[in-house]
C-alpha cells in the first residue's frame, strides 16, 4: 500500500504572527525580531517565519529575494533577537541591499558573552561561509568566504558573562 502525503503550499502562507513594528512607510518595514523565530522559510520549516509574519501584516513585498524570502534584505539568526529592515518593493529593496554590500549601513549590538573578557575592546575578523558538513549552518572556520569584522567593547563584567557592544 503507497500513502501519498498531501502536497504542501509552494509559497510561504501568511500567517497571524504578532509583529513589533518600529517604523513602516511605503518602502520599508522596521521591526524587532525576537529570539526563536525564523526569519525566511528553510527545508522543512515553511511556517511560524518572520516572512509569514511580513505577509499577514504587508500586502506588499519586495520579490528580489524570491519567493521564499519577499521583503527580506538581511537576515538574523533564529536565536538572535534584533531590529531588521524589510522591503516593500524592489527599488527599496536593492537600495537596501547595496548599502549591506558597501558597509554603508552601520549595525549595532549588545551582547552578553560566556566568560570574562580581560580586554577592554578588540577586533575579531573571520571568513564566514557555510558549514561543509551541516549546510544549513554557517561557520567561521572556513579557508573561503566572506570577510566579517566585528569590533567589539566590554561595557560590564559580571560573574560569569561579560556585557558587550559589538560593531
Amino acid at each position: 500500500k503507497i500513502i501519498i502525503p498531501p502536497p504542501k503550499p509552494a509559497l510561504p502562507e501568511p500567517e497571524p504572527i504578532p509583529l513589533k513594528i518600529l517604523y513602516e512607510d511605503d518602502h520599508i518595514i522596521v521591526v524587532d525580531k525576537p529570539a526563536g523565530l525564523i526569519t525566511h522559510p528553510l527545508p522543512g520549516k515553511f511556517s511560524s517565519t518572520l516572512v509569514n509574519a511580513l505577509l499577514w501584516h504587508c500586502s506588499d513585498l519586495s520579490g528580489v529575494g524570491g519567493v521564499l524570502k519577499p521583503g527580506i534584505v538581511h537576515r538574523l539568526d533564529k536565536l538572535t533577537s534584533g531590529v531588521m529592515v524589510c522591503a516593500k518593493n524592489d527599488r527599496a529593496h536593492i537600495g537596501l541591499a547595496q548599502q549591506f554590500k558597501e558597509h554603508s549601513i552601520s549595525r549595532a549590538y549588545q551582547a552578553l558573552v560566556w566568560g570574562r573578557i580581560d580586554k577592554e575592546q578588540g577586533k575579531i575578523e573571520s571568513l564566514i561561509a557555510r558549514n561543509p558538513r551541516h549546510r544549513l549552518k554557517m561557520t567561521a572556520k572556513a579557508k573561503k568566504g566572506k570577510l566579517a569584522i566585528t569590533e567589539w567593547k566590554v561595557l560590564e563584567r559580571f560573574k560569569p558573562v561579560s556585557y558587550t557592544h559589538l560593531r
